[in-house]
């Protein structure tokens, strides 16, 4: 499958680009290559630590943003604020998802492209992934834009916030391109063997979001309109910031060009082909928080904390939760380019050894943060300015929530290993076994158990909760064996490979 992709790209891609360019231009972008070269050469050790830690630090960053707007809205609005933010987080997923299927998929086929040494084709599939980005960005805000109301129906809005919750969605729909490009091309910058660069993108408007977020909130009293608004300007500075790196910067080995621009067919079904499963995933999570939110309004209202108080509750759990697991996300994001360029060029044994060092990271990581959160759990949730019952409430959920921290970064790793590696499918099977086979049924079948046994004496509310662990436990189990028939796999063609002629 791969080479054939790398035949249609390859014959696609006319133009020499060592012929048009200037002597000057052609010695940068040789030694640019040498950058990327070096993934197949240097130490996978310090390969995903020079790669992770960047990367780390920017979803960390994007995480805190999150935390401090949700801290924001729980101080200033109150648990309305926070049932808002969490009424409008499957749209954020949404955009998230798209801005992931072309950046992560573009940056999967630049890659595999780059480990086989087909470096002509790197400007053309930057080129299509940006025009792909301006077009799906375009339609993706008029449509959210056009039916707000329908989707706060299926996201479980209630009537006391449904026309704030309805402002916020539709300024947060206005910034779709900016996110789709600042989030989506920040992979092309690692790929470009620049991790560095790719962190203070995000970095910077993640800053901005927060600086602008407490006078808009706090000083100003503007709501969830004034979180809205300093992220969509947050997001308008990392994206000038990566269309200045691709367009102008002599030290990028490749750049949005316009004779690049057209789209072409191969190219653009690989990019949506290698993207679909990280995708998949966000999608899912898009729908598990449709369907989990009006779980939560259903039995909310049979708990003294309320419908409102349940969503509340959830949003500061799903946020602290994300905020423990973006450097298990980082990790597995980091190790992407390592994976797909050691795999193009059939240097297989680096594939093993770069999920190895991968997986240390992300249990490492995991278990930090588990004990962490069973440490100090009360402060953490004094921060958002949740009280009383709720208080108590909230704390049970979020240590019910990270059960399985530990051991999820197997998944995640695992299902970017399959992406990077041109195998899309088991990608999007893995990461959607935990949120649409597992996941979702446990969600609606918990409550209903409890709510009619009275299992360990719990209440249906809390069954929601519980929904997580479980579901995370089937979905490490179901990784844990995909990649043990996928390591024998890589020791078969690495042997083969090894063999004499």
């Amino acid at each position: 499958m791969t080479e054939e992709k790398g035949n249609d790209l390859d014959a696609s891609s006319t133009l020499d680009a060592s012929s048009t360019l200037s002597s000057d231009r052609a010695a940068l972008i040789e030694k640019s290559f040498a950058r990327v070269e070096r993934l197949g050469t240097a130490k996978i050790s310090r390969l995903v630590l020079e790669f992770s830690i960047p990367s780390i630090i920017g979803l960390v960053a994007n995480g805190l943003y999150s935390i401090i707007s949700a801290i924001y809205l729980g101080q200033a609005v109150g648990p309305a604020g926070l049932a808002i933010a969490t009424i409008a987080m499957p749209t954020m997923i949404f955009s998230m998802a798209v801005a992931i299927l072309i950046g992560a998929g573009g940056n999967a086929v630049l890659a595999l492209r780059l480990g086989e040494g087909k470096h002509e084709v790197a400007e053309r599939i930057l080129g299509n992934a940006f025009t792909l980005t301006i077009i799906v960005g375009v339609v993706c805000t008029a449509v959210v834009i056009l039916f707000t109301d329908q989707v706060l129906a299926i996201s479980g809005a209630t009537p006391e916030i449904w026309e704030s919750s309805k402002l916020f969605i539709r300024i947060i729909a206005a910034g779709f391109i900016l996110q789709f490009f600042g989030m989506g091309f920040n992979n092309f910058i690692r790929t470009a063997g620049d991790p560095n660069r790719a962190l203070y993108t995000m970095v910077i408007g993640t800053v901005v979001c927060i600086a602008l977020g407490y006078p808009f909130v706090m000083i100003f009293g503007w709501g969830v309109a004034g979180v809205a608004w300093a992220t969509v300007i947050g997001q308008a500075v990392s994206a000038v910031l990566i269309f200045w790196y691709f367009v102008f910067s002599k030290k990028a080995p490749f750049r949005i060009n316009l004779h690049q621009l057209k789209p072409q067919g191969p190219i653009v079904k690989s990019i949506l082909t290698l993207g679909s499963a990280p995708f998949a995933l966000q999608m899912a999570n898009a729908v598990v928080n449709f369907f989990l939110n009006n779980q939560l309004v259903t039995y909310g209202a049979l708990h003294v904390i309320g419908s409102q108080g349940a969503l509340a509750s959830i949003g500061v759990v799903i946020r602290i939760a994300m905020f423990t697991f973006f450097p298990v996300l980082g990790v597995a994001t980091a190790v992407q380019p390592i994976f797909g360029f050691n795999y193009g060029a059939r240097i297989y044994d680096r594939v093993k050894a770069t999920f190895k060092a991968a997986l240390i990271w992300v249990v490492v990581i995991g278990c930090v943060f588990w004990v962490l959160i069973h440490a100090f759990p009360e402060p953490l949730i004094d921060l958002f300015g949740v009280k009383t019952d709720l208080r108590e409430f909230t704390i049970f959920a979020l240590k019910v929530q990270v059960f399985m921290l530990p051991v999820m970064g197997l998944q995640v790793v695992s299902a970017n290993y399959f992406q990077s590696s041109g195998q899309p499918i088991k990608a999007m099977f893995l990461t959607l076994t935990r949120q649409i086979l597992y996941l979702i049924p446990l969600l609606y079948l918990l409550p209903i158990i409890i709510k009619s046994t009275g299992f360990f004496g719990l209440v249906p509310l809390e069954g929601v909760f519980f929904a997580y662990p479980v579901a995370d436990s089937l979905s490490v189990i179901t990784a844990a064996t995909m990649m043990t028939i996928e390591w024998r796999r890589l020791t078969r063609l690495h042997s083969a490979r090894e063999a004499p002629s």
